[in-house]
């Protein structure tokens, strides 16, 4: 049997690069669907500022009659130190590695060596950390004793934010959801009760409803029952993305990652996009790295990151959020 035993080690501007940046920038980064600050200083401040002001004035004489300073929030981004690591067997982890390369085209599969097999062992850890990071991102709970609790997460800042009364928020049962249609009455009511900066920020194309699957699963089976051929061609075909009146509405895909936590299984929130800021920080602590090596004792491959996250409401006041009772 072949096993994988060179090491690899990521850190600098190859730990940026090649490990990190793929996965946070670019389409990567807009297919999280939040706004992503990649190697903001520690810990990462981002600033608020008040832009509504009335600035225009009847012009009388020369000399100066501005108003005062704009109002500044500054806000900092709680940014934990977490690692990540893997462990596979080396004859489980050499199988995955040749199936990865095997679907390149042009491989010499006699020899796997060099930057194809690089490409592959990384690629492989770092679909694994992507989805983590997603995961945590949404569902994260440092005062939970096990799981995902290297840093809090949207869900339950937002959920701190509604029980705290910082959070503008209502609740619906399981009987309300016997009708499909009622989910859109929760949108309605999301929009209705929104503070007036959010709808005005529609214009700018960054506002959405995040929803649990449940809420998706109903919206879906409400626009199925419209009598119209649309209707019927989107059933067979299905939909690549929902929106209500002009607004995604957008399956965040937590269900299994929900079940064994306390925080809320079913909900809707409504914000702008860039309002949820997600830090990942690889350049300012020492020892931060990817390292891939094999362990001869246990025949087993090892894959560990290590790399500060960290989550953040911009505007709690930008935010409206119903959940099941």
């Amino acid at each position: 049997m072949t096993y994988l035993e060179n090491s690899k080690q990521y850190t600098g501007t190859d730990l940026e690069n090649i490990f990190f940046r793929p996965i946070l920038t670019g389409q990567s980064a807009k297919e999280l669907g939040v706004r992503v600050l990649y190697n903001m200083p520690h810990n990462a401040h981002v600033q608020l500022w008040n832009g509504q002001r009335n600035i225009l004035q009847k012009f009388t004489s020369a000399g100066w009659s501005g108003s005062t300073a704009p109002t500044r929030t500054e806000k900092a981004i709680d940014m934990k130190r977490v690692k990540a690591e893997l462990g596979f067997s080396a004859a489980d982890y050499f199988s995955m590695v040749y199936e990865k390369i095997s679907s390149i085209v042009d491989v010499n599969m006699e020899d796997l060596s060099g930057t194809i097999l690089e490409q592959a062992e990384t690629e492989l850890f770092r679909q694994a950390l992507a989805e983590n990071i997603r995961a945590t991102m949404w569902a994260g709970d440092s005062s939970a004793d096990d799981g995902y609790n290297t840093f809090d997460g949207f869900l339950k800042l937002v959920q701190d934010g509604a029980t705290s009364g910082s959070i503008e928020d209502f609740t619906y049962s399981e009987e309300n959801l016997a009708q499909n249609s009622y989910v859109t009455e929760i949108f309605d009511r999301l929009w209705n009760s929104a503070d007036p900066r959010i709808r005005d920020l529609k214009a700018d194309g960054q506002l959405a409803y995040f929803v649990s699957s449940d809420l998706c699963y109903l919206y879906e089976k409400y626009l199925d029952e419209k009598g119209v051929d649309a209707a019927y061609i989107d059933s067979v075909n299905g939909r690549p993305q929902l929106a209500y009146h002009g607004i995604p509405v957008i399956d965040v895909r937590m269900d299994s990652y929900l079940a064994e936590t306390s925080l809320h299984q079913s909900f809707a929130l409504l914000t702008d996009r860039r309002n949820l800021v997600m830090a990942v920080n690889t350049a300012d602590m020492p020892g931060n790295e990817v390292r891939m090596w094999y362990n001869p004792d246990e025949m087993e491959n090892r894959q560990r990151a290590v790399f500060m996250a960290g989550c953040l409401l911009l505007d709690e006041k930008l935010i409206g959020y119903a959940y099941k009772q």
